[in-house]
């Protein structure tokens, strides 16, 4: 048994990617699903969606490879986090559609509980703030909203799951209801300082802890999956929410050491060790990952729209057909035009946290057309960058990791990384295996079950494709960052 197969429930598709034994990619299967946007900023999934997508392209990968089942020593889950499902414990069936990370329809209750004076209590026990983007509130609507739900939930009838959590139970045949550290420190009801669900912010949001899934490590045993599915059982010996999966992908074991994730969203994540920082800067302090019971903290930054942009302008816009079209068009951008394109799409993530603002552009001129459209979106993403990693230095004492170490699909762009790296005015590595967070699920997956090294040996095995030094004048890097913050704040005021 020599493959490893990693399962990548994402926003916008799944994917099953199969690696060798060298933890070398053998092949990879892919299907997109449909976004529901039932009102303005609501995003909800369907459950078969997200459960028939990875069924089928875990089946498609292991036939394009031209494997069997036995060949396969574990299974690796990584998933997109916060995204919040319930369902009936007996039939399985979900009550509602899955509410996305992305949902914003919570603002009123987190506005309401912040204004009674709860915000400081939640961060201390989760090192998050009150802010629609966690699962806690979206399950305390969901209980509130639809008929017969609270009933059923106290009378623990229904449970409650991430992403990770739902696949576990289906892959299983419903024998066990678990998730791993990262993703329950996601949901504004784990203490990340004591390891347990609380007690406390569970009543004050009102849900039943009867309905919440057991923790485990991110290398751990979760059962194993039906034989009917993929021709035999198959262990599931690693989990880890998309972040955390992509930071152990590449090997930021070491505390300093950072990477960011450009994927809708982009995901910035700083390793601080055995220690918690609170942040001083409305950064997030959560799990990094978790071996023998004994958890790594980190600092992150949330970006809401990062490759979010860039389908805006094919989706929305429709002045691209392709995502690669943005660079030439960059590279044509009229040099003497400063176009400043803020994504609020879904209001502003860290370190803002304004759920209510919404995006805007600043600089047009009448020359002003595609070209520049397309550079300020790809420029928006190195700028916010930078305010993450501004937030990430301040709250850790300056003494971070110069090197930024990217991946996601953004990444494949010089012309955008290259911003990065002059905007930020540090280096910026991106590594041969694009496929970071699949190879973090792989890794977990692959070390417990003896195939892969442990985390030291994974660690030297990360290989360089290419480091982008900034080039930018410090004069100009300043005047475009100065510009940046000061469309940001205008777009906070209207």
């Amino acid at each position: 048994m020599t493959y490893i197969l990693a399962i990548d429930q994402g926003t916008t598709s799944s994917r099953a990617i199969l690696f060798d034994a060298t933890m070398k990619v053998t092949a990879v299967a892919q299907e997109e699903f449909t976004q529901h946007f039932p009102a303005s900023g609501w995003v909800e999934h369907d459950p078969s969606d997200l459960w028939s997508s990875v069924a089928a392209t875990t089946r498609a990968v292991i036939e394009k490879a031209k494997v069997q089942a036995k060949d396969i020593a574990a299974v690796g889950i990584t998933n997109q986090r916060e995204t919040t499902l319930v369902w009936d414990r007996r039939t399985g069936e979900p009550i509602h559609r899955a509410v996305v990370w992305q949902d914003r329809r919570t603002s009123d209750l987190c506005a309401k509980l912040k204004a009674a004076g709860n915000e400081p209590m939640v961060t201390e026990k989760t090192g998050l703030l009150l802010d629609p983007y966690f699962s806690g509130t979206k399950l305390a609507w969901l209980l509130d909203t639809v008929e017969g739900a609270r009933a059923k939930a106290e009378a623990g009838d229904l449970l409650f799951g991430t992403v990770d959590c739902f696949l576990i139970w289906k892959l299983t045949g419903g024998k066990v209801h678990a998730t791993d550290a990262t993703n329950a420190a996601r949901t504004l009801i784990y203490n990340i300082r004591t390891g347990g669900w609380d007690s406390d912010i569970c009543k004050l949001l009102n849900i039943p802890m009867a309905m919440l899934p057991e923790v485990r490590d991110c290398a751990a045993d979760f059962g194993h999956t039906r034989a009917d599915l993929f021709g035999r059982e198959i262990p599931i010996y690693g989990v880890a929410g998309d972040q955390q999966a992509a930071t152990i992908g590449q090997a930021c074991f070491a505390p300093g050491m950072m990477k960011s994730t450009y994927g809708t969203g982009c995901f910035a994540l700083l390793n601080t060790g055995a220690t918690p920082v609170a942040s001083k800067n409305r950064l997030l302090t959560t799990i990094a990952y978790q071996f023998g019971g004994r958890p790594t903290y980190a600092l992150e930054g949330s970006i809401f729209i990062a490759g979010a942009v860039v389908q805006w302008l094919r989706d929305g816009l429709k002045i691209i057909r392709e995502a690669s079209e943005t660079q030439p068009m960059a590279d044509k951008a009229d040099p003497a035009q400063d176009v400043v394109l803020v994504p609020a799409f879904v209001g502003l993530g860290a370190p803002y946290w304004n759920a209510d603002c919404r995006g805007a552009v600043y600089g047009l001129t009448r020359n002003s057309g595609p070209a520049e459209l397309a550079k300020a979106a790809l420029e928006s993403v190195g700028y916010q960058t930078r305010d993450l990693l501004e937030a990430m230095r301040a709250d850790w004492g300056g003494s971070a990791e110069g090197v930024l170490r990217v991946d996601g699909g953004m990444t494949a762009s010089d012309w955008a990384m290259q911003f990065l790296s002059d905007i930020i005015g540090a280096p910026v590595d991106r590594p041969q295996v694009l496929e970071t967070t699949a190879m973090g699920a792989a890794w977990l997956a692959g070390s417990r079950a003896g195939v892969y090294p442990d985390a030291e040996g994974f660690a030297k095995s990360w290989a360089l494709e290419r480091r982008f030094e900034p080039a930018m004048d410090d004069g100009i890097r300043d005047a475009k960052y100065a510009r940046w913050k000061r469309a940001v704040a205008a777009t906070l005021t209207v």
